[in-house]
């Protein structure tokens, strides 16, 4: 199977979580057989055309650096996608995808543009709302331009994706789509062997690696804290209810550790050992 991933970031361009995200299962499925062609964006000069990065092609397209207000971050979106449409295009006369996968709005008018040249399935990863994001308050411009290129895309796409239960909800309830179209798949992690258990002989070993945030009714860091009696390893100081979390964490028995930064350091490597690593999202 020959898949073609549009997104609007892949490392080394990264803005958000989404880069690492696509990275991940890109590797993932060329380890599994799969060729997987990524058409993002680069830098501001210099395009690149089907570099492998570790098993798989990414091409990338030169676009200036997006603004920081948002509405002419959207007007550069509009331009994205037309970049990418025209640069999908030329990519399916050279190699015939058989599914189109994009992920989040961003990058949705490009996406749909290349399904239905190709006639092939469209399949959308919905990682956030703005919705979500401002509580509902979607009714005014510029959030209500958002969430109706959010709606149109969760209907008109063949299959939606979600990475948790309770987005694939949230995307149901929010959009008016039939949750017999939308699948939860949880993110992947990468382990290295051995684990070990940290806490010592009967008692086990938690890690908890991602951002201390704030995600509405959606399990969060609190969730673990609460209910273990552990030694439990909050990895990560980022997030804006990080230090609620490390002062929850002295209020139980569990005796947590929070280090300050992710790094593949022997610091912070050790939390990959633990016996158990629960997720914030479920």
């Amino acid at each position: 199977m020959r898949v073609l991933v549009l997104c609007w970031e892949y490392p080394p361009v990264i803005a958000g979580g989404l880069a690492r995200h696509v990275e991940g299962l890109s590797r993932a499925l060329s380890a599994e057989g799969v060729e997987v062609h990524v058409l993002t964006r680069g830098q501001a000069h210099g395009e690149d055309s089907g570099t492998s990065r570790r098993g798989v092609r990414v091409h990338r397209l030169a676009l200036p650096e997006p603004p920081a207000r948002i509405e002419p971050f959207i007007d550069w979106v509009a331009v994205m996608n037309e970049r990418l449409a025209a640069a999908g295009a030329a990519l399916a006369e050279d190699w015939g995808f058989d599914l189109v996968h994009s992920h989040d709005w961003l990058v949705a008018d490009s996406a749909r543009a290349c399904a239905r040249r190709l006639e092939r399935p469209w399949v959308v990863t919905v990682h956030a709302t703005e919705h979500g994001r401002h509580q509902g308050w979607v009714h005014r411009h510029p959030q209500s331009a958002i969430h109706r290129a959010e709606r149109a895309m969760a209907r008109e796409a063949d299959h939606l994706i979600t990475c948790s239960r309770y987005m694939r909800d949230h995307v149901a309830d929010v959009f008016g789509v039939g949750r017999q179209r939308i699948t939860a798949l949880r993110n992947g992690i990468e382990l290295e062997p051995p684990r070990a258990a940290l806490a010592g002989p009967g008692r086990a070993a938690l890690a908890g690696p991602g951002r201390a945030t704030l995600a509405g009714p959606a399990p969060g860091f609190s969730t673990p804290l609460k209910a273990c009696s552990s030694r439990y390893v909050g990895v990560g100081s980022t997030g804006h209810s990080w230090k609620s979390c490390r002062r929850l964490s002295k209020t139980t028995s569990t005796r947590s550790v929070w280090p300050t930064h992710w790094s593949p350091s022997p610091r912070t490597r050790w939390a990959w050992t633990s016996m158990t690593q629960p997720r914030p999202s479920r």
